[in-house]
């Protein structure tokens, strides 16, 4: 049993090492542990663990639908191995969205607020549904191991071919419906992939891969435990397989040469050859295997043949999750990380695999346990030799530390430029004593979604100098109108002094799209606060509330307020982040474009959201730190002192 002892060792080595990345991912977001920008946001976690994984996980409801549809006997025991397959492939799918999502904890968001014009839409609920379904066709395996629970089995069992029905028609709708994410993008997706019958493809295509994959796990656990595999089994299925393959084959070459595009297979370019050695992967080397009686009884022609087919088809499906992709002005390749945490959700799902054949009957003869052999009693003639107890206490001892240690490694070579430049959201700029030494040139996170809008401090100061007199309406006139200077930084930091955080409005207008209540009475009231006087606020002899309490404007006029009246009581609101980012610069945009004629446009949102990459300023900015690149903005350098 030694090549599953070895076995789980890398496994659990990998898992370590992934959950060491996944850690940082979510601490530090994805931009620290992912080479994905606004070009290409679509990466290795979509092309592969997504859109390739769910193909991975076809062989359920392919193996479901050869034994109780097809009704052939002989694929029995190929069934439950194959529904657990799937039904880790579904999570690990699903582990891998929760992962590649910029805001994780609204996955949920699909159940409540729905989009029926979207195929994503579809794909959600489908994955959604048939992931319980695949829970409840598995289900009567574990439980057939505990006798309490024999009524929930038997009322499962008598379900299951309507089970296996459902979950026959979710996979068809899902697995084309992830095609049909692609026919938005005839311009980008290169000819030899783009084709209206990608829905179509996409399901064919699955089936195969679904064929595929329960030869090779098939033949993997069982040389994992050495036990003879059911060739001539395999053997019918390799050649079902044949079937399907033509079938995907035909239909591609028949829409490439319908459409006009059969020329660019052999034009010499990288993309053509990608698509031969695909084609020859997916289809042509299979098929061949395959074809001979002799070759396609023989474990490791079924072993080749399986393996090139699975790899061919998840390439095809890379290729047109990324790879395929024309136009982009930005290149992208997966980082390490992106393929660690990918290998370490594949190897924890094999451990749950491995788990389950071992614990519970879904071969029809259960391995025996490695962990649970006979032993030799500990000797302790060597000093060198340490005993770790039983051979289950001892397996614990050997994974867990094995755990440990990758999860060290992989904790030890995570970058720390980019987890700094992720986790610095609060830039300080190093001190200033005026105006004119800050700065010149600022990247502005205005929704704080690392977008950034390149900002001309310099001018932005010498605009307000020599036009303030032509300010008239918004509610930066009402802070210009208080202002104590014609050079007074509190125009636009009314609640900062120059040099202090960068646009740090979030401190005050904590919502991102809701109005905020401002008005915070315990903290004006106590000591620790601002420690004002109850009689400050209100006058004396007059019921103390909200409605015969002064107007905050009275202390606060260059504040601009919003009230709402609840009940009985006046609440005081200020404007959410957005609105107030957009309210402080729109309004004088406003003004500025009515003044100066030959700029009508200076108002519109993409005077300062650009498109592109803002002008190189490292030739007159000294910077000391370097920040990596952000979307579709390249965040250049600043001068910062990390908080």
């Amino acid at each position: 049993m030694n090549r599953v002892r070895n076995a789980k060792l890398i496994l659990w080595l990998v898992t370590g090492f992934a959950a060491a990345v996944a850690v940082n991912r979510f601490i530090f977001g994805l931009g620290a542990t992912t080479n994905l920008n606004d070009e290409v946001p679509w990466g290795f976690w979509i092309g592969f663990d997504v859109v390739s994984g769910v193909a991975l996980a076809a062989g359920g409801f392919v193996a479901t639908a050869i034994f109780y549809i097809m009704k052939r006997e002989e694929f029995h025991e190929l069934v439950k191995p194959a529904v657990l397959t799937a039904f880790l492939g579904y999570v690990a799918v699903i582990f891998s969205l929760l992962v590649d999502l910029g805001l994780p904890w609204n996955i949920w968001h699909m159940i409540i607020y729905w989009n029926p014009h979207s195929p994503l839409f579809e794909v959600g609920w489908c994955v959604m549904l048939y992931t319980t379904v695949l829970i409840l066709e598995f289900s009567p395996v574990p439980l057939e191991k505990y006798s309490r629970y024999a009524r929930i089995r038997n009322f499962l069992m008598k379900f299951r071919f309507p089970l296996v029905l459902l979950g026959i028609m979710l996979s068809t709708l899902h697995q084309s419906s992830l095609g049909t994410l692609f026919l938005i993008m005839p311009s980008k997706l290169y000819p030899l992939w783009y084709s209206h019958l990608l829905p179509l493809l996409f399901f064919v295509s699955a089936v195969a891969l679904g064929m595929a994959t329960v030869i090779f796990e098939n033949l993997t656990c069982h040389w994992l435990y050495r036990k003879a595999s059911k060739t001539y089994v395999l053997s019918k299925l390799s050649q079902a397989m044949i079937w399907v393959l033509l079938c995907y084959f035909l239909i591609r070459i028949v829409d490439i040469v319908a459409a006009g595009k059969f020329g660019l297979i052999f034009n010499g370019s990288w993309l053509s050859n990608l698509f031969i050695i695909e084609t020859l992967l997916s289809v042509i080397i299979p098929i061949i295997l395959f074809s001979s009686s002799r070759l396609r009884n023989n474990v490791k022609i079924q072993w080749l043949g399986s393996t090139t087919a699975i790899v061919g088809i998840v390439l095809n499906r890379v290729d047109v999750a990324g790879l395929a992709m024309v136009g982009a002005t930005k290149w992208y390749a997966p980082s390490w990380m992106e393929v660690a945490v990918t290998c370490g959700i594949l190897s924890a799902a094999a451990l749950v695999f491995l788990f389950a054949v071992e614990k519970f009957n879904v071969w029809e003869e259960r391995p025996e346990d490695p962990e649970t052999l006979p032993h030799t009693p500990p000797s302790f003639d060597l000093p060198s030799y340490t005993w770790l107890g039983p051979p289950d206490t001892a397996s614990i001892t050997r994974y867990t530390l094995v755990f440990v240690l990758s999860f060290a490694a992989g904790m030890a070579l995570m970058p720390g430029n980019r987890l700094y430049a992720e986790g610095v959201y609060h830039i300080k700029v190093k001190p200033a004593t005026a105006v004119d030494n800050l700065a010149d040139t600022l990247c502005i996170n205005g929704n704080r979604d690392d977008q950034y809008v390149v900002f001309s401090h310099r001018a932005h100061i010498s605009w307000i100098s020599s036009h303030r007199a032509s300010l008239s309406g918004g509610s930066i006139i009402a802070i210009a109108r208080t202002a104590g200077g014609a050079d007074s930084c509190i125009i636009c930091h009314h609640l900062n002094l120059p040099g202090e955080r960068i646009s740090s409005c979030w401190e005050c207008h904590t919502e991102m799209y809701t109005s905020v209540d401002f008005f915070k009475h315990d903290w004006h009231a106590s000591g620790s606060g601002a420690n004002i006087k109850c009689v400050s606020c209100h006058q004396k002899g007059v019921t103390r509330d909200s409605n015969s309490a002064k107007d905050c404007t009275a202390c606060h006029p260059a504040y601009r307020f919003s009230t709402v009246t609840v009940g009985s009581r006046e609440k005081y609101y200020i404007y959410s982040y957005v609105d107030a980012m957009h309210e402080m610069c729109v309004s004088c945009h406003v003004v500025e474009s009515r003044r100066i004629k030959e700029k009508p446009a200076l108002a519109q949102c993409a005077t300062c959201h650009r498109v592109g990459n803002p002008p190189d300023l490292s030739r007159s900015l000294k910077w000391n730190v370097e920040f990596p690149r952000f979307n579709n903005v390249v965040l250049p350098p600043l001068n910062v002192n990390k908080e």
